[in-house]
């Protein structure tokens, strides 16, 4: 996610912001092993860190394929350098030219290793990935990995989703819904810092103990149809939001690329600038997430997108 910050500075309180959460040990184990080598062993990973951007490419693309998917390198080039999305297909035994799209950043802000901006979302794809691998359902899942989110490529030319996501387009892809997992492991039980941006005042209620379903009024409907699975299979709350594509806040992420393309898309997050400290900071560390919520959002996700998948309706 690549607007508003909120700068925690050097007294920041350092562990994670526990919402209670699942009691599956071995999800957490991996989610937790995941955000550790994307933000602690690899770190900062954008063109500016470019051994590292690959080095994450590289984990992303071995970890795909240690869960049996097959991975489509979409290369591109962004200032002089080449980038890649990371791409899987599970091909529907139905409607499969209908395609349900899941895809998270892998790239990281200048200056910050990024654990929950978007190592979180990251794990979580992977997590997805793995329990849905071998799946033979009505339509096609498609998982993405995609490059470059933060500035200076936010809602450019050269975004990794964008340029997928205008392939998508040429090719007439039928994409009949996108998530966008963005910043999903934060969520304190307190209000938010002093600071927040007035926008936040859109997301209420503002205590960040849930999370957000953020949609343009025209992909509303999607946003209710994964609250609807998401509800079936996770105690964590979950709340939809449907606002003007143009706010700020709003149109942050790769979904945004997908609006551009006329597809319908929904970011899934846990709104971080409005109640992370730690966002787009030095201090966004593995330690900060809080692991357990976070496999809440797996199981509630990997119902959402099964709903999807096979058509179902709220």
């Amino acid at each position: 996610m690549a607007e508003h910050r909120l700068h925690a500075g050097v007294g920041a309180k350092a562990g994670p912001l526990h919402f209670p959460g699942t009691n599956d040990g071995d999800l957490v184990r991996i989610l937790q092993a995941d955000v550790a080598a994307l933000a602690g062993e690899i770190g900062e990973r954008n063109t500016r860190r470019y051994e590292n951007l690959e080095r994450a490419a590289a984990f992303v693309r071995e970890s795909f394929e240690a869960a049996g998917c097959s991975v489509h390198q979409h290369r591109y080039r962004a200032d002089g350098q080449d980038c890649q999305n990371l791409i899987v297909e599970m091909e529907g035994i139905g409607d499969a030219h209908q395609v349900v799209v899941v895809g998270a950043h892998y790239d990281s802000v200048r200056g910050a290793p990024g654990a929950n901006d978007n190592a979180s979302g990251v794990a979580a794809l992977l997590a997805l990935a793995r329990r849905l691998a071998g799946s033979r359902l009505n339509r096609t899942i498609r998982f993405a990995a995609f490059v470059n989110e933060e500035p200076p490529y936010i809602r450019t030319q050269q975004m990794g989703s964008l340029v997928y996501a205008q392939a998508c387009r040429a090719r007439k892809d039928n994409i009949v819904a996108m998530l966008s997992l963005e910043t999903i492991g934060c969520f304190p039980s307190y209000d938010p810092p002093p600071g927040v941006p007035r926008a936040a005042r859109l997301l209420k209620p503002v205590q960040g103990n849930f999370l957000a379903l953020v949609s343009n009024v025209r992909s509303r409907w999607l946003g209710r149809r994964v609250a609807a699975g998401f509800r079936r299979a996770s105690p964590l709350p979950v709340r939809t939001f449907a606002l003007p594509g143009f706010l700020p806040g709003v149109r942050s992420s790769d979904h945004w690329a997908f609006w551009q393309c006329g597809y319908p898309a929904v970011m899934v997050t846990d709104t971080a600038p409005f109640r992370y400290p730690f966002y787009h900071t030095r201090y966004d560390t593995p330690d900060k997430i809080s692991y357990r919520a976070l496999a809440d959002v797996v199981h509630g996700l990997r119902a959402a997108v099964i709903g999807l998948a096979v058509g179902d309706r709220p």
